[in-house]
């Protein structure tokens, strides 16, 4: 009985351990374990849409280590750190959005890359996550609800890096930065008629933003609205998804049997189209 009871708190101690050195990392578990089922899966699914290619795999698990390596250093660092360093992280990237515009990489009709000789690369995806940190760096000080005037200075921190990403142009990247903008906007606690005003002021000036869209973004759009007007062009990769989606019907064709991916009806399968690879 003593013996049963001592190992009982030999595995309770242990266990508080494990705890222990988790919460010393600074890691919410159960988001942890998330991450990496959703990765695990990713991993599967990635096996079959690319014809079970062994080196596709293995890159993908290297950038995974490097993205859990750098989560891991990042856990580490006081938020009250990242507060001091958002001016700095978010006018450097500004800087650098203006450095492409004027001396930037083309590449498939936009200019969106800097060259630095050894790599290039892209500045707004600096901005994925500047823009967020700068915009609850602003209300951090801020009393909450957040008045007309803080909404308004906020959506200028918003606007200014999604218009000169919108000028590459890169109209996907300057909507997902946008979008990360406003959901610290609407996180920090905003009255829900500033939210109306917003969404009313969007609506208003839809048909000026259609306008000022290129004519492939236009096309992108009304081809998302409706495919079938090109069923052969613009419209054949989504409708080639959709039938990929449901030609595996509810419990799909089997890990290793996807025909539409494998017979190399879905472009981009290993990438852009992998929801559909995974349906």
């Amino acid at each position: 009985m003593i013996k049963a009871k001592n190992n009982e708190y030999t595995q309770w101690g242990e266990r508080r351990q494990s705890r222990m050195f988790v919460r010393g990392l600074h890691l919410d578990v159960p988001l942890l374990i998330g991450i990496i089922m959703l990765s695990a899966i990713g991993l599967v699914i990635l096996y079959s849409a690319s014809g079970q290619n062994d080196a596709i795999i293995m890159r993908q698990l290297m950038r995974l280590a490097i993205a859990f390596t750098v989560m891991l250093v990042v856990a580490q660092i006081p938020p009250h750190h990242i507060q001091l360093w958002a001016p700095w992280a978010f006018g450097g990237g500004l800087l650098l959005l203006a450095a492409v515009l004027l001396i930037g990489d083309e590449g498939k009709g936009a200019q969106r890359w800097l060259d630095l000789g050894f790599f290039r690369f892209q500045p707004s995806e600096i901005m994925k996550l500047a823009v967020p940190i700068m915009v609850a760096w602003y209300f951090a000080d801020n009393p909450a609800p957040p008045s007309l005037k803080h909404i308004i200075i906020s959506c200028l921190l918003i606007i200014v890096p999604v218009l000169l990403i919108a000028k590459q142009p890169d109209l996907g990247t300057s909507l997902l930065i946008a979008s990360s903008g406003v959901f610290v906007l609407l996180l920090s606690g905003i009255r829900w008629k500033h939210v109306s005003g917003f969404i009313l002021l969007i609506a208003t000036s839809a048909p000026l933003l259609w306008f000022n869209l290129h004519e492939y973004q236009k096309a992108r759009v009304m081809t998302f609205l409706n495919p079938e007007n090109d069923p052969l062009g613009a419209g054949y990769h989504i409708i080639q998804s959709k039938i990929a989606i449901g030609s595996g019907g509810i419990y799909g064709k089997g890990w290793l049997n996807g025909s539409q991916s494998h017979l190399e009806f879905l472009p981009e399968r290993t990438t852009d189209f992998i929801f559909s690879v995974f349906s």
